[in-house]
C-alpha cells in the first residue's frame, strides 16, 4: 500500500467513480456529495472521517479501515463490511441506507445507528453490545448467534430476534417491539 497521506482536507462534489481515490491514509478529512459506488476503495485507511450526503453502494472495500468514522444522509446499499479490516473499527450511522449489507462476525460495540434503513442487513455472528438501534428499520435483518447484550431497540421496528439463538441479556426492548421477540412462536398478542 502507498505511504499517500492526507489530513483535514475538506472533498466536495467529487465522483470517485471517473477519479480514483489515491490509496493511503485519510485522517480528519471530510466527504460531502461525493460518488463513490462501484468504486474501488480497497485497503484504504479513513481515521476520523466524515461523510455525508455520499453514495458508496456496491462499493468494494476488502481490507478498508474505517476507524471513528461518522456516515451521515449516506447511501451503503449492498456493502460487504464485513471485508473490511477489522482492527479498531469503529463507525456511526445516522440517516443513513445500509439496506442488504452484511457486518457478519464483526465486532461492533457501542455502535450507534440513528434513523436507518438497515433492511435485510446480515449481523450474524456479529457482536453489537451495548449498540444503539434508534429509529431503525430492520425489518428482514439477520440476528443469529449475534451478541446483543445491552443493545438498546427501544425505538427500533420491524426486527425478529430469537432469545434461543442470540445473547440479548440486558438488551432494551420497548413494550410496542417486545412481540419481536416471540415471532417464532407464531402467537396473537392483543
Amino acid at each position: 500500500m502507498s505511504t499517500h497521506y492526507v489530513t483535514e482536507k475538506e472533498f466536495r462534489d467529487q465522483d470517485f467513480t471517473q477519479t480514483i481515490l489515491d490509496k493511503g491514509e485519510y485522517e480528519d478529512c471530510s466527504f460531502i456529495n461525493c460518488k463513490f459506488a462501484r468504486a474501488d476503495v480497497a485497503e484504504i485507511t479513513f481515521v476520523d472521517c466524515h461523510f455525508e450526503d455520499c453514495d458508496f453502494s456496491l462499493a468494494r472495500i476488502a481490507h478498508t479501515a474505517f476507524r471513528e468514522v461518522n456516515f451521515k444522509a449516506c447511501k451503503l446499499l449492498g456493502l460487504q463490511f464485513n471485508t473490511c479490516n477489522s482492527f479498531l473499527l469503529s463507525f456511526r450511522f445516522e440517516d443513513c441506507l445500509l439496506n442488504s449489507s452484511s457486518f457478519y462476525q464483526l465486532s461492533l460495540k457501542q455502535t450507534v445507528f440513528k434513523n436507518c434503513s438497515l433492511k435485510e442487513v446480515d449481523f450474524a455472528e456479529a457482536d453489537l453490545s451495548q449498540s444503539i438501534f434508534e429509529h431503525c428499520d430492520l425489518a428482514g435483518a439477520v440476528f443469529d448467534q449475534t451478541k446483543l447484550e445491552k443493545t438498546d431497540f427501544r425505538s427500533a421496528y420491524n426486527f425478529t430476534i430469537d432469545p434461543d439463538h442470540n445473547r440479548i441479556r440486558k438488551a432494551r426492548f420497548s413494550k410496542e417491539n417486545i412481540a419481536s421477540l416471540l415471532d417464532k412462536y407464531q402467537i396473537i398478542i392483543e
